[in-house]
């Protein structure tokens, strides 16, 4: 997405030795706002909240239109294990809770929790601070920091407590700190680096104490090397430099993805199917980590973060802070962007990114910039297709070492079962293959439909299996209730049975006894008979 693709992008080989596989490195970075200070965005006329902001389930509103809310204030809850809730960018009432556009190349709506400010910006303060951090329980400390709404900052909004797990298993050798910033025009994590360096590894320091590691390692690219400078500075200013040390790596994309990260720092791959602990590894975002500070030191939830408003046709672009909920029509607006007729909106960067369809749509967790480009520089990807011609670039700088021109034929041709046996999944989604590939085919908008074809055919599997074992529990149930209901029959058969056998043996002994009883009588009787015979033949 940049401009002068033919003349100015290309791919160059790096000649010293790199930590991962393939991999590009952008002639041109574009990041036009490094070493700009952040300005903080003005409070825009509505705030917008979709309930759904991370990798997992949504979260269910808890407030109720009309109603006045806080700053930090909780308005919709986590549901589930994977989930974080989210809470009011500011002060104001309730105005709706209805679907809105969220930020997505479908330009589908979501529920949203829509905040109309009041200007007093008044906070909640039901979170207190915990400065003391290393005194306290480690399981409030997760908690706190589930209850804040942390997720990953950094792209993948992953909820950030879940990876804070102190696993006896699988124990926590090394936090890595991902100041990587690998996307060209977005400088937001590096200008955060150099003015909040003691919040950024205070929050690594956090992390350190939750999982129990014993080292500490901050991850820069050279492009960055005010952001090293100042970092290294504060470790020292901090006494943390026996445990934390700054690493510096030759700027390469997309080497800010986790495994690529994992691999460049510590030469170790992670296994298929497998998660960084499973090495002893963890990273996290540095925008992640200075948040985690606030959660915890200042009693903070996640109500804003620092985006890149930038791109080739800003007139004035910015590092800025942004409160979630903010209107990207709004954002552009404060940078000189009013029209949008020649002009395509980028969330995110320009090589993982997403185009919108619509200005509409509300900041949220993982938006890191906001390009506005003219059309003509949007890069190949969102070109005409044309043939593959099997030339092999997107074998050569594909990180995972896939195939990305089969697992593309394979998914456009519905084959997904081949293309899980190309390792779809493994594929990190970063672009290199669609940045490089001269037939504009868009690789990656292939692999993401594979993707969630395969999500959609495991979910009608898993719901065929769910139904199948409802009918067998069911038949088991009827079953079961038959049995019951025969064995029953059975009891209350031999007990009727039995009481008819009692009661004939029972009659059959009273008959017995009245004909004895008779027997006697008739006996007595005619001894009767016979004395009175024999008194009578005495008397004669």
């Amino acid at each position: 997405m940049f401009d002068l693709w033919d003349k100015v992008q290309q791919v160059l080989h790096i000649n010293t030795p790199r930590g991962f596989t393939g991999g590009i490195v952008h002639q041109n970075q574009y990041k036009i706002t490094g070493g700009d200070s952040i300005v903080a965005s003005p409070l825009p006329d509505m705030l917008v909240h979709p309930i759904k902001q991370h990798i997992g389930d949504p979260c269910e509103p808890i407030v109720n239109v009309g109603e006045r809310v806080l700053k930090g204030q909780m308005i919709a809850k986590a549901q589930g294990y994977l989930s974080v809730p989210i809470h009011a960018s500011t002060s104001g009432v309730v105005e709706k809770i209805e679907k809105h556009l969220i930020p997505h190349p479908s330009g589908l709506g979501l529920t949203s929790i829509s905040i109309k400010p009041d200007g007093l910006d008044e906070v909640d303060e039901s979170l207190h601070p915990l400065p003391n951090y290393r005194s306290v329980d480690i399981v409030e400390l997760r908690e706190r920091i589930r209850h804040a709404g942390l997720a990953g900052l950094g792209g993948a909004v992953f909820p950030t407590f879940v990876k804070l797990v102190h696993d006896q298993k699988h124990p926590i050798e090394t936090v890595i700190l991902n100041g990587i910033e690998c996307e060209p025009w977005l400088t937001c994590d590096h200008q955060l680096m150099i003015e909040k360096a003691h919040e950024i590894i205070t929050g690594l320091d956090i992390v350190m104490y939750l999982v129990d590691a014993k080292q500490g390692i901050i991850a820069i690219e050279d492009n960055k090397p005010d952001a090293v400078t100042v970092m290294r500075k504060t470790l020292k200013d901090m006494g943390l430099t026996d445990t934390v040390e700054v690493k510096v790596l030759p700027t390469r994309y997309p080497q800010g993805g986790e495994k690529q990260l994992i691999q460049a720092i510590t030469g170790k791959e992670i296994p298929a199917g497998g998660l960084p602990l499973h090495i002893g590894v963890i990273s996290s975002n540095v925008g992640t980590s200075k948040a985690i500070y606030d959660a915890v030191c200042l009693g903070e939830p996640l109500t804003e973060r620092i985006i890149t408003v930038s791109g080739d046709a800003v007139p004035k672009a910015v590092n800025m802070s942004v409160r979630l909920g903010t209107s990207v029509r709004f954002l552009l607006a404060q940078v000189g962007v009013t029209g949008f007729d020649d002009i395509k909106i980028i969330h995110g960067g320009p090589m993982m990114g997403e185009l919108m369809v619509d200005a509409d749509v509300p900041v949220v967790k993982a938006s890191n910039g906001i390009l506005a480009m003219h059309k003509q520089s949007i890069m190949r990807a969102h070109h005409d297709e044309e043939p593959c011609i099997r030339c092999g670039d997107c074998g050569e700088v594909c990180p995972a070492g896939l195939m990305p021109n089969l697992l593309a034929q394979h998914c456009k041709e519905d084959q997904f079962e081949r293309a899980q046996d190309y390792n779809l999944f493994d594929c990190i989604e970063c672009g290199a293959c669609s940045y490089v590939c001269p037939s504009h085919i868009p690789l990656v908008h292939y692999f993401r439909y594979g993707k969630g074809q395969v999500a959609q055919i495991q979910r009608e599997k898993a719901f065929a299996e769910e139904s199948r074992m409802r009918s067998e529990k069911r038949d088991a149930r009827l079953a079961k209730e038959l049995a019951e209901k025969e064995e029953k029959r059975r009891i209350a058969k031999e007990k009727k049975e039995a009481r008819a056998k009692a009661l004939a043996d029972k009659q059959a002994a009273e008959d017995a006894t009245l004909s004895v009883e008779a027997e006697n009588a008739n006996e007595n009787a005619d001894k009767g008979v016979a004395k009175a015979v024999d008194k009578s033949e005495e008397a004669s």
